[in-house]
């Protein structure tokens, strides 16, 4: 599995962003997929994750209530709706896929991942 985030961006802080990642390989619909976030001298942490279905959906607890992530399995597409945006938002947002029916957290967990794409929020 390859895949591609984009969307990422400047944006002030209260604003929105829409991620994408479009995946490519015959596995995306029997796939968990995670986004996952880095910032400048922080460890990559747990953003939220969605089951191949759709139906299982887990958040980090600082993103609950703002973002939304979700999957369009026809175009082999994972989003992630993110609003009310906080300038501690800031950071390298990347995707990841992991051919399982679990719903995971852990980033050691996940086997393919995109190459990232920076999301800046201003104050």
């Amino acid at each position: 599995v390859q895949l591609q985030a984009s969307g990422g961006g400047l944006v002030q802080a209260g604003g929105s962003l829409r991620l994408s990642c479009a995946a490519s390989g015959r596995t995306f619909d029997s796939s968990t997929m995670g986004w996952f976030r880095q910032a400048p001298g922080k460890e990559r942490e747990f953003v939220a994750a969605i089951s191949w279905s759709g139906i299982d959906i887990r958040y980090a607890d600082s993103v609950k209530g703002r973002f939304t992530v979700s999957r369009d399995n026809a175009k082999n597409t994972l989003y992630l709706q993110m609003n009310s945006l906080k300038p501690e938002d800031t950071a390298i947002y990347y995707c990841a896929a992991k051919q399982t029916i679990a719903v995971l957290t852990s980033i050691y967990s996940y086997d393919y991942w995109g190459q990232g794409t920076q999301v800046t929020v201003s104050s």
